[in-house]
Formats: C-alpha cells, sequence, structure tokens
C-alpha cells in the first residue's frame, strides 16, 4: 500500500513538472523573462500558482531550467558525433535531429534565441561553462577527423555554428517559412526533403575530393 501510494505522488509529481515546464516553455518565448509571471505560467500548465512555486521557487529557477533543458537536448543530439565515427554519417544525424527539434520544441529554441539576442542575462555563467565545454570538445573531434584525414581542413567551430543557425532557423522563423510556403506549416514529407537539403549544403563543404 505504502509503494503504490509512493508511486502515485512520484508520478504525480513528474506530470506536474513535465506541465510546468512545457507551460513555461511556451510562455517564456512568447512574452521574453520578464514579460512572463509565475501566473500565468501556472495558468497555461492548469495548475494553482502555489503548485509552480512548491517545484520552483523562483522565475528564475524555472527559466534556468527550461534554458538548460532545452541545450541539454540540443546536446544529446550530439551524442555521435566521436572521433571514430564517419563525420558525414555523425553530422547528419545531428542536423537530422536538430531540424526535428526545430520542429517539435520551437518554444525552447525561441527561448534560447531571445535569451542570447539580449546577451544572455540570466544564464551567461551557463554559456561560459556549459557550452564552452561542450563546443569545445565537439571542435576537438573535429579537428581529429582532419588530421586523419577524414574532413577537409574547416574551422570547427564555424561549422557549428553554421549548423545552429541553419537548424535553428526552422523554429526561430517559423512564421516566416510557413508564409513563404503559401501560408501552411511545412508537411511531414517537406520536413524530409529540408533535411535532405541542409545536409547537403552543409556538409558538402567537408567532403574531400577525389
Amino acid at each position: 500500500m505504502a509503494d503504490t501510494q509512493y508511486t502515485t505522488q512520484k508520478q504525480n509529481r513528474e506530470n506536474n513538472i513535465e506541465k510546468i515546464l512545457v507551460a513555461a516553455e511556451m510562455i517564456f518565448a512568447e512574452f521574453g523573462y520578464n514579460g512572463a509571471s509565475i501566473s500565468r505560467i501556472a495558468d497555461m500548465a492548469g495548475l494553482p500558482k502555489s503548485n509552480v512555486v512548491y517545484y520552483f521557487s523562483s522565475k528564475e529557477l524555472l527559466y534556468r531550467t527550461v534554458v538548460e533543458d532545452i541545450f541539454n537536448v540540443w546536446r544529446a543530439a550530439a551524442d555521435e558525433i566521436d572521433v571514430d565515427s564517419d563525420p558525414v554519417a555523425a553530422l547528419g544525424a545531428y542536423i537530422d535531429t536538430k531540424l526535428e527539434l526545430a520542429r517539435t520544441r520551437p518554444y525552447g529554441s525561441k527561448v534560447w534565441a531571445n535569451e542570447i539576442i539580449q546577451g544572455a542575462p540570466i544564464v551567461q555563467d551557463y554559456l561560459e561553462s556549459e557550452l564552452q565545454s561542450w563546443t569545445d570538445q565537439r571542435v576537438a573531434v573535429i579537428n581529429q577527423w582532419i588530421e586523419m584525414g577524414k574532413i577537409r581542413p574547416i574551422d570547427g567551430k564555424h561549422l557549428l555554428f553554421a549548423i545552429w543557425a541553419t537548424t535553428q532557423h526552422y523554429a526561430d522563423f517559423k512564421h516566416q517559412i510557413s508564409t513563404l510556403n503559401d501560408g501552411r506549416e511545412l508537411s511531414n514529407e517537406q520536413w524530409e526533403e529540408t533535411k535532405q537539403a541542409v545536409k547537403s549544403i552543409l556538409l558538402f563543404g567537408i567532403c574531400k575530393g577525389d
């Protein structure tokens, strides 16, 4: 009986936290950090404000959790970028996943973009630690690929910048893309075409000629 009660409480907690984070991602994307409020997030989540405060004691803590969550999802997308991997396959898988996240998590991308555009007033420390470390590790792998003769000599950091800019464009400028697509969101078929086009454009520059 006690185990069942504990399991139910744990599930309720996890469900509530998920509702709060989904709602917070949408509210922060629409209103920014300053325009968002715990009350708005609670209303969007369908929970009392007291519940939100119970799990997240401040708006800043909730905001940082949202920002770190989207970064962790993006970071996991790069798991295949390893020195022993085929560069085109590994980077292609990374691009595929980043585009799929642009499709399914556009609000998270917008929260991140808004924070960076403002000069990262809340998460600058996170950029200088987690993002810097992650980027340095990926660039080191790219440099090893170059030394091994797997890809052409390129600046690994700028390759990552190009991938980020292109894939996140489909989330941050979703309305513009829909407008130029006869007022319709991209279909499943168009998303697959997008993945192939983006990979062809971005990865062509790293392939070694015969």
